[in-house]
């Protein structure tokens, strides 16, 4: 896997379109299915054009992967899901104007969980994405494809998104870097939503330096995006190989029942290694933890219920033989979206309804208060927290798709983080029977500097970012 400095060297001494062409003919030769659309013509065309304008702009000439949820001018947006069959979007989100603007060629769109909704990136009407360490694993989701094409090789640099892990889910999985930044530093414009008030854009890279520089380029204030928070951005700046000092905040409620031996020895080791690097660590509490999982799926569907009630096959996407208004919307969200989509729109809209809108949602906003306020205490005595990323390695394709609840128990260790809107990275630590395992890294609203540099250090003092899937 090469890095944007090996890619920038080559560029100059070469060309960008000798490199775009080699990306996309490993894609196309690929047994992974990490993307649903390959942008051969317009990536090369515009590899191309930065070869004849010369090489300026932080990512110029360097290929990076879309998920297929954030909006690409010009490009097939899908979602993986049938009900977008054919849409391809008049605008680019904003993340895609701040890679254009640094000179990034966009190759192609990745595959996903449908409408972002899964946990293993079998849920894609365009099958299921496989995991280059093991392909009869899942590569983790939703964001799957993104995370499989950067440890396959079939992208140095990729985007996702995560709503309540679907970043640092498959990077975990996948033994990439997955950076989840605290909500409003990246804008969410173009972003197809799940649910607004969770989810953030998120870099993948092979290691923390390249995310760190493609966070860089994305992050920063949008106008067009109510949430969006005017901040500096240099983070690149605050990766130092040093620790001393770092007082490491260990919550036992992430290592609880369920957590595999291995992901625990894993995650231990690697806090033991910050520990002879000059970091210190002790155990907090994170009390309201165990309420965590089921206060996200709540808070997640309700908005999903609202978020999705515009697909209604009028305006784009899929369509049904024209009847009334009614019927025509029955039809074509019964034809257009997969059973994990219906039933989380289902149980969304049965939470909000009359009913049970105290009972439910009401009650899961209070309990996500009580979470954000967990990690205001601990922040008081700690700079970061860390946890394992997931529980365990990556499970087999079918293994739990037909027991959703045994998927999203999977986000046990993940969700907090989304409910607080608070900043957290996963970086390979370990690895279980060649199965990667993944450290995650929180740290304080808008201190992702700490983070990041903690997570560079350990990276600069341990080799598991350097190894990759046999094959790839």
């Amino acid at each position: 896997m090469a890095s944007i400095n090996e890619l920038r060297e080559r560029i100059h001494s070469g060309s960008s379109e000798e490199i775009v062409a080699e990306y996309l003919e490993k894609i196309e030769s690929s047994r992974l299915n990490a993307f649903i659309t390959i942008a051969r013509e317009s990536a090369l065309s515009r590899a191309r054009e930065i070869d004849s304008n010369g090489h300026d702009g932080a990512l110029a000439g360097i290929p990076v992967a879309i998920k297929d949820n954030i909006s690409t001018a010009g490009l097939l947006t899908t979602c993986a899901s049938k009900i977008l069959a054919g849409y391809i979007p008049p605008y680019d989100a904003h993340v895609i104007e701040r890679l254009k603007d640094a000179g990034a060629v966009i190759i192609g769109k990745t595959n996903m969980d449908e409408f972002a909704m899964g946990t293993s990136t079998e849920t894609s009407f365009y099958g299921a994405t496989r995991n280059p360490w093991d392909l009869e694993r899942v590569p983790g989701g939703s964001s799957g494809g993104s995370a499989a094409a950067v440890a396959g090789g079939e992208a140095p640099l990729s985007l996702g998104s995560d709503t309540g892990g679907s970043v640092r889910c498959p990077a975990s999985f996948c033994g990439v870097v997955g950076l989840k930044p605290t909500y409003g530093v990246i804008s969410r414009y173009g972003l197809i939503s799940y649910a607004n008030s969770l989810e953030q854009i998120g870099p993948f890279a092979a290691n923390v330096r390249d995310v760190t520089a493609l966070f860089d380029v994305i992050a920063g204030y949008d106008a067009r995006d109510s949430t969006s928070v005017k901040k500096d951005v240099n983070y690149s700046s605050a990766l130092k190989n040093d620790v001393r000092g770092l007082k490491i905040g260990v919550p036992g409620e992430y290592f609880g029942e369920g957590t595999d031996e291995t992901v625990e020895k894993a995650v231990w080791d690697a806090i033991h290694t910050l520990e002879d690097l000059g970091a210190s660590w002790k155990e907090v509490a994170m009390p309201h933890t165990k309420y965590a999982l089921a206060a996200y799926y709540i808070i997640a569907m309700s908005e999903a219920s609202s978020n999705l009630a515009r697909f209604d096959g009028m305006r784009y996407g899929l369509r049904t033989e024209d009847s009334d208004w009614h019927t025509t919307f029955s039809q074509v969200r019964a034809a257009g979206f997969g059973d994990e989509v219906k039933r989380r729109i289902l149980l969304g809209t049965y939470a909000l309804s009359a009913g049970y809108h105290d009972k439910y949602y009401l009650k899961a906003l209070k309990v996500r208060t009580l979470i954000k306020q967990d990690f205001e205490r601990a922040f008081k005595d700690v700079d970061v927290l860390i946890t394992p990323t997931m529980p365990y390695p990556a499970f087999r394709l079918g293994e739990k798709i037909g027991d959703p609840l045994s998927l999203y128990l999977a986000d046990v260790d993940t969700v907090p983080i989304n409910l607080a809107g608070v900043p957290s990275v996963s970086v390979p630590c370990g690895f279980s029977e060649r199965l990667p395992i993944g450290m995650q890294i929180i740290g304080k609203h808008f201190d992702e500097a700490t983070i990041l540099r903690t997570a560079y250090t350990f990276e600069e003092n341990t080799d598991f970012h350097t190894r990759q899937p046999e094959g790839f």
